[in-house]
């Protein structure tokens, strides 16, 4: 799109980016919505949430500031910021709940993107982005060629490469990147893996913009065309269902769905749709999770990385990408029940006027029941013909008799040992909650190991696998499969047991 004066005279009028930029609150929408959705890549937040964060930020501020600094409430600075004029949030319900949600816009955080590229880096890498511009290049020419034999000489090409550079490393001759090159990667691999978040944003409001419209033509499609009333009948002549059937509106809800069905098509078929089916199908794959894991932890532990201090949660930066993923998935599903809903419903309209236009006929029937018409107006034999061939007649077979053997049945009398049913196991998670925040009060993080050495295992095994599911749920939490610890217990029978699992620590 050219940057020309009338395109950027309508961007700033209407582009909910622009307006955040100009806005006088900007630097407290901008701070607040970086801090509470994009730096922990939360996607939806719960109103009550939301609120309590807003107003300690609020009054942090106001100490600083003074009093009168931001006067309005924390609800009504979300909700100003949710409203059509701005669209910096979008306020939404999700189904089953009745609590309002908010989650960012793409333009929100297109516009965060912009101002955090303002701030002056330590480091700007540019040989990885060179080397990317390369091998993006390579790949569009090997893949783009039809000629067989082109292509087999640049895989022979690659080969050899290959092969001498092997040569080269059995002969002690390997090269290794200084912590320069390594920081450089690094840094565009995480700059990267922040711009796939902000795109699955994006796409999600794509899908979303097509529901939308979907709704509104569904509703408005009611009311132009309505039910069409059947032409009135000559003097003295009755409507048949056959005439009232055929006023139908067929035609108008087939070119809906046909218009309905082609915007979804386009948008699934589209560069970004193509584009977002195939990284999310490659994202599927277990064993890529697993190599994608590992190659980041191995990442982490060098130390030119850790000399940057990145950030933790770019260790599971996939699962984030999931999670974005699924938002986008439940976007295309609800259009998908949308459709249904909607075909469900015209399916029942057709059978209610198909039920009154019955309810018609008996009640003539009725009316003339008395009177009826002279002659014989309608004959017919039987509603449907009745074929008996002999083959289908079934053979004789004789009833069989059941034998019943006399037993005399016996009442019970063994004694069972009822005392299980009372020694049920049940693990208190709150307590063992209450000991991980007591411990991360006093160091940045604890392991499970540490843990369990200060709290003993009571309950044996299961207390364990609560320990486990508390781990699970909290997302600071690092599994480290490398490194193993073991953790010991005493069962009911005073008989010692131990597991070995890998390292869990919980982070502050």
């Amino acid at each position: 799109m050219p940057l020309d004066y009338l395109t950027l005279d309508t961007l700033r009028r209407s582009h909910p980016a622009w307006r955040l930029l100009d806005s006088p609150h900007a630097p407290l929408a901008a701070s607040f919505l970086h801090q509470v959705f994009v730096a922990p890549n939360v996607r939806v937040m719960a109103q009550a949430d939301l609120v309590e964060k807003l107003e300690d930020t609020l009054y942090g501020l106001r100490q600083s500031l003074g009093e009168g600094a931001f006067p309005r409430t924390a609800t009504q600075y979300l909700d100003d910021w949710a409203a059509n004029d701005k669209g910096w949030l979008r306020k939404f319900y999700p189904p089953g709940s009745d609590e309002a949600h908010f989650d960012l816009t793409p333009a929100t955080e297109k516009a965060l993107a912009w101002l955090e590229s303002l701030t002056q880096r330590a480091f700007v890498g540019t040989e990885s982005r060179l080397m990317t511009v390369f091998e993006l290049l390579r790949q569009m020419m090997a893949g783009s060629k039809t000629d067989p034999d082109a292509r087999i000489r640049e895989l022979e090409k690659r080969r050899a490469e290959i092969d001498a550079e092997i040569e080269r490393v059995r002969a002690g001759d390997m090269p290794l990147l200084d912590d320069t090159a390594v920081k450089d990667r690094f840094l565009q691999v995480a700059a990267t893996a922040r711009e796939l978040l902000s795109d699955f944003r994006e796409v999600e409001q794509n899908f979303r913009n097509l529901d939308r419209s979907v709704r509104e033509r569904i509703a408005l499609w009611e009311r132009p065309q309505g039910r069409a009333a059947p032409n009135p009948a000559p003097d003295g002549e009755r409507e048949t269902p056959g005439a009232a059937l055929r006023v139908s509106r067929e035609g108008g809800k087939g070119a809906l769905l046909e218009s309905i069905f082609g915007e979804r098509d386009a948008i699934a078929d589209s560069d970004q749709g193509r584009s977002f089916r195939a990284f999310w199908d490659f994202l599927m794959s277990p064993a890529r999770q697993e190599a994608l894991s590992s190659l980041l932890v191995s990442a982490f532990d060098l130390p030119a990385v850790q000399s940057l201090a990145p950030d933790g949660r770019l260790m599971r930066i996939h699962y984030d990408w999931l999670e974005a993923g699924e938002h986008t998935q439940r976007t295309v599903a609800l259009l998908s029940m949308q459709l249904r809903r909607f075909l469900d419903d015209q399916a029942w309209l057709e059978n209610r006027r198909i039920m009154e236009m019955l309810h018609g006929i008996e009640t003539q029937a009725l009316a003339v029941r008395e009177a009826p018409p002279a002659g014989s107006f309608m004959e017919l034999d039987e509603a449907t013909p009745s074929v008996e061939l002999p083959m289908e007649r079934p053979l004789f077979s004789p009833p069989i008799r059941p034998v019943i053997t006399e037993q005399i049945l016996l009442e019970g009398g063994e004694d069972i040992e009822t005392n299980a049913l009372f020694g049920q196991v049940v693990v208190d998670k709150a307590r063992l909650a209450g000991w991980i925040r007591q411990s991360l009060q006093e160091k940045t993080q604890v392991t499970l190991g540490e843990l369990v050495h200060q709290h003993p295992l009571e309950h044996g095994l299961a207390e364990l696998v609560a320990w486990l599911t508390l781990a699970s749920e909290d997302r600071k939490t690092v599994f480290e499969e490398d490194t193993r610890e073991s953790v010991g217990w005493q069962d009911a029978t005073g008989r010692q047991r131990r597991a070995t699992l890998p390292r869990v620590s919980f982070v502050r």
